[in-house]
C-alpha cells in the first residue's frame, strides 16, 4: 500500500476540509430536522481530533463506537481519522459478551456511545472512559467532552498503510473478526466515485448501520466529494420513501432484502423518486427477478457490487446497462484480479466452477492479532501474488460474468455428492406464495447430510409445509430432496439483512441429534 503516490492518495477528512473552504455553507449531514453545513462539519471534526489529544490517545491508537446514526457518529469517526486514530465501530445489537470481547480485541482507547447501547455495555471494562454522543448515556455528555469552539488538533502525517479503521465481521459463519482496512484502501473506494455519479450535487440516503462495511462505501465517496448524507436511525420501508422524496435523494446503498420491502410496498408508484441518478447492492444475494423490478419502477441506475469486507477483488453488475446479465454479480471491477480456484487451490479451467478468489489494490491489512486466521484466507499464484479468498463458489459465463453458485461453507455434502443449497433455494422461489427461503444441511446417519428447508410465506398465502415440500421435490434431483421442511414467520437474519444459516443449522442439529 505504500507504493501510493500523493497524487492517488488523500486523507478523507482532508478532502472535506477542502469543500468546507470552498463551499462552506453547503449541506453535509442531514438528521431529522437537522442539518450541519460543511463549516460546521469541519469545526466539529477539529473539536473532536482535538479532545481526542487532549485525552492522549495517540495517532494509530483505538476508539470504539457502538451507537445509531446521528450527526455525532460521523463526526467522531472523521474527527478520530483527523488524529491518525483508528476507529472500530461496533454494533449495538451485540450481546454484552461480544461488545466486551470485541471493544478488548481492538484494544478502545475510548468508548462513545447512545442510549441504544443501555443494557449491553455492561461488560465492556470499565477503565475504559465512556462518551455519550446523546448526551444521555452512561459517561461523560459529548458536549462536554468536546474540545472548547475553535479548539483544532495538532497535525498527523498519517500515511496510506495505516490502518483506517477496524471492521468486525458479521458473525454470520462464527466469532466477529476484527478486519484492518488502511486508508490506503478505503481511498480506493473514493477514486473510483466519478463512475457512480457521486459529486457536489449528491444526496446519499443512508438507511444501513455505520458500523458496516456496505454503508461505509457510501458513505464516504459522498463525503469526500462534497455531498450530503441523510441518516436513518432505523430503517422503514415507507419511512425511507417518504425521506428520499423530501431530500431528492440521488444515491442509496440498501441490502437486498431492504429493496424487497420497499418494492412490496402497495404504494410505492406514489413516490417521486425521480431524483435517483444511482443505487447501489451488496452483502446477500439480489434475486434477478427483483433487480428486474428495481428496473422497471425506481429511476436512476442499479449497481450490484459483490466483494468482502475483507477486500481482494469486486465484481460491478450495472444492471441498467446489462439487463441480460441479471443472474450474475457482473464483471471484476477495473484493476481486480478474480481467479476461481479447486479445493487444492489450483486454478480450474474454462467455464469450470471453483472458490473465488480476488486480488486489488483494496485488500485488508489482515485479521487483527489473528496471522493464523489471516493467512487461513490468502491464495497465492504462480508469482507469490497475494489473493483474499471468498469461501464463495462461482464461475464466469462466456462474456466473462461471474455467476455465483454457493457459499462453500454453506455446501451439503450427501452421500458422497455436492449438494448447493441455492440451487433448492431457486425451485422453492418458483411457487409463488414462498416469501423466502433457506437452505441448510442436517445430520444424517445415512447419508452424512440431508438438506432441511425453513421457508417463510408471503403475507396471507396459506400453505401446508409437506405439500410444498413434495412439489419443490419433485422438481429437484434424487440426491437434492429435502428431508424436512419448516414454514417460519420470518428468516434469521443480522442488521444488515444476511440470512443467519448458522442459527438455523443449529436449530436443525439440536432436532435430529435428540
Amino acid at each position: 500500500m505504500r507504493a501510493e503516490s500523493a497524487a492517488e492518495f488523500a486523507l478523507i477528512c482532508e478532502l472535506v476540509r477542502r469543500t468546507a473552504r470552498a463551499a462552506p455553507e453547503r449541506v453535509a449531514l442531514i438528521d431529522g430536522e437537522r442539518r450541519l453545513s460543511y463549516r460546521e462539519f469541519d469545526r466539529l471534526i477539529d473539536r473532536v481530533a482535538a479532545a481526542l489529544q487532549r485525552d492522549g490517545v495517540a495517532p494509530r491508537e483505538t476508539i470504539a463506537i457502538c451507537a445509531v446514526s446521528s450527526i455525532e457518529y460521523v463526526a467522531t469517526f472523521l474527527g478520530a481519522l483527523r488524529a491518525g486514530v483508528v476507529v472500530a465501530p461496533l454494533a449495538p445489537s451485540a450481546t454484552a459478551k461480544n461488545l466486551a470481547d470485541m471493544a478488548r480485541d481492538c484494544q478502545a482507547r475510548l468508548l462513545f456511545l447512545d442510549a441504544t447501547t443501555r443494557g449491553v455495555s455492561s461488560e465492556v471494562d470499565a477503565r475504559v472512559p465512556r462518551v455519550a454522543l446523546d448526551n444521555e448515556a452512561e459517561g461523560a455528555r459529548f458536549r462536554d467532552w468536546l474540545a472548547p469552539v475553535g479548539a483544532a488538533p495538532t497535525g498527523v502525517a498519517v500515511e496510506p498503510d495505516w490502518v483506517f479503521n477496524t471492521i468486525y465481521s458479521s458473525g454470520t459463519t462464527g466469532a466477529p473478526k476484527g478486519i484492518d482496512q488502511s486508508h490506503a484502501m478505503r481511498f480506493g473506494h473514493i477514486r473510483r466515485a466519478r463512475e457512480f455519479e457521486y459529486g457536489p450535487h449528491a444526496v446519499t440516503l443512508v438507511s444501513t448501520p455505520l458500523y458496516s462495511n456496505t454503508t461505509l462505501v457510501s458513505l464516504f465517496p459522498t463525503l469526500a466529494m462534497g455531498g450530503a448524507l441523510a441518516l436513518m436511525r432505523k430503517f422503514e420501508a415507507r419511512q425511507f420513501l417518504a425521506l428520499a422524496q423530501r431530500v431528492r435523494a440521488t444515491h442509496a446503498m440498501l441490502v437486498p432484502v431492504q429493496y424487497q420491502r420497499i418494492m412490496a410496498l402497495a404504494d410505492f408508484d406514489a413516490f417521486d423518486l425521480g431524483s435517483f441518478q444511482m443505487k447501489f447492492s451488496t452483502s446477500a444475494p439480489f434475486p434477478a427477478e427483483l433487480k428486474r423490478d428495481v428496473l422497471a419502477r425506481w429511476p436512476g441506475g442499479l449497481i450490484e457490487i459483490y466483494g468482502m469486507t475483507e477486500g481482494g477483488g469486486s465484481c460491478l453488475l450495472a444492471a441498467h446497462r446489462y439487463p441480460d446479465k441479471l443472474h450474475t454479480v457482473g464483471q471484476p471491477a477495473e484493476g481486480h484480479d478474480i481467479r476461481l480456484i479447486d479445493e487444492e487451490g489450483r486454478e480450474v479451467g474454462a467455464g469450470e466452477a471453483g472458490e473465488i478468489v480476488g486480488r486489488s489494490g483494496a485488500m485488508m491489512a489482515g485479521y487483527r492479532g489473528q496471522p493464523g486466521k489471516t493467512r487461513e484466507t490468502e491464495w497465492r499464484d504462480g508469482a507469490g501474488n497475494r489473493f483474499i479468498r471468498t469461501g464463495d463458489v462461482g464461475r464466469f459465463d462466456e462474456d466473462g460474468f461471474l455467476i455465483l453458485i454457493d457459499r462453500r461453507k454453506d455446501m451439503i455434502i450427501s452421500g458422497g455428492f455436492n449438494i448447493y443449497p441455492s440451487d433448492i433455494e431457486a425451485a422453492l422461489a418458483e411457487r409463488p406464495e414462498v416469501a423466502e427461503s433457506a437452505v441448510v444441511g442436517a445430520p444424517s446417519a445415512e447419508w452424512g447430510e440431508t438438506p432441511v428447508a425453513f421457508v417463510a410465506l408471503k403475507d396471507g398465502a396459506l400453505l401446508d409445509a409437506e405439500e410444498l415440500r413434495a412439489w419443490v421435490n419433485a422438481r429437484l434431483g434424487k440426491t437434492q430432496r429435502l428431508s424436512a421442511l419448516r414454514l417460519v414467520d420470518a428468516l434469521p437474519r443480522n442488521a444488515i439483512g444476511k440470512v443467519l444459516k448458522r442459527e438455523l443449522r443449529e436449530k436443525v442439529h439440536q432436532t435430529f441429534a435428540t
